[in-house]
């Protein structure tokens, strides 16, 4: 039976995605990003929405990829770049994209791509509990280059490489230090709600449009040359992101050579 889900639920014009895969913090494995792309396709074609509320299941928001599925569907250049580009960007972006405001109600552990989701929505509120980080230096990659857009985006170049160098797990009064966080609440769902309901009380059509606007006028970079894409990638290539890998699964440190 598979439980790995991206589940749905709807509340009069508000609607709430729960991220579910039980016993593993809610990490997304690939049929999880595939179908979260999708939900949000749909929602966004729903007008009678007003605001979407993202949450994980049991007390986590998501810890990331599914790392123990990386052997199988993420172990070489091109399987890298067809799973950070079709399959985790295309999530992103359906999230960025949905014409409808969205909320990032944030419990537990959220790291990784898990923090990805949250910084993809345009509210975000959390625990006190909550744990956030980056992590992705233990595995010997970068953060793909459209992931890494997202971030720098919302937290600026000098936060977004402290959080990735640094690799740290941090608390929620410094995720809202460092801007990741709107606000903190000991009741992150309930506060979530009030904040839909705020949003919902206004004018539709102007929400959607401020939302279009503020993506339309942030500051857009150039594209990555080709050159500059494929090296982003060529890491899947060295030894120390094997042994990243490897040695994440084994529950150990990694050993890492500059190779």
């Amino acid at each position: 039976m598979n439980t790995r889900r991206i589940l749905q639920t709807r509340d009069g014009v508000i609607a709430t995605v729960t991220l579910s895969h039980p016993g593993k913090l809610n990490a997304l494995d690939v049929a999880m990003w595939r179908d979260l792309a999708l939900v949000f396709r749909e929602l966004s074609k729903d007008t009678s929405l007003r605001c979407i509320i993202v949450q994980g299941e049991d007390g986590n928001f998501a810890a990331g990829a599914d790392i123990a599925e990386f052997a199988e569907v993420r172990n070489s250049v091109e399987q890298g770049i067809h799973y950070h580009t079709a399959l985790v960007g295309h999530a992103l972006e359906a999230i960025t994209a949905c014409i409808h405001p969205t909320i990032a109600a944030i419990e537990g552990v959220c790291v990784g791509g898990g923090l990805e989701i949250a910084c993809a929505c345009d509210l975000r509120i959390a625990s006190p509990k909550a744990r956030f980080g980056i992590p992705i230096k233990r595995l010997g990659f970068a953060l793909a280059p459209s992931e890494m857009q997202g971030l720098v985006q919302l937290v600026g170049v000098a936060t977004a490489l402290e959080i990735l160098l640094e690799g740290r797990v941090f608390d929620a009064a410094e995720a809202q230090q460092k801007g990741l966080l709107h606000r903190i609440a000991e009741d992150v769902l309930q506060q979530a709600k009030i904040s839909a309901a705020r949003i919902a009380e206004g004018a539709p059509l102007a929400a959607r449009m401020n939302k279009q606007l503020a993506r339309r006028l942030a500051p857009q970079p150039a594209p990555l040359t080709p050159e500059e894409f494929a090296a982003a990638y060529a890491l899947l290539d060295s030894k120390d992101y094997k042994e990243g890998a490897a040695a994440f699964l084994a529950n150990r440190k990694p050993d890492f050579k500059g190779e």
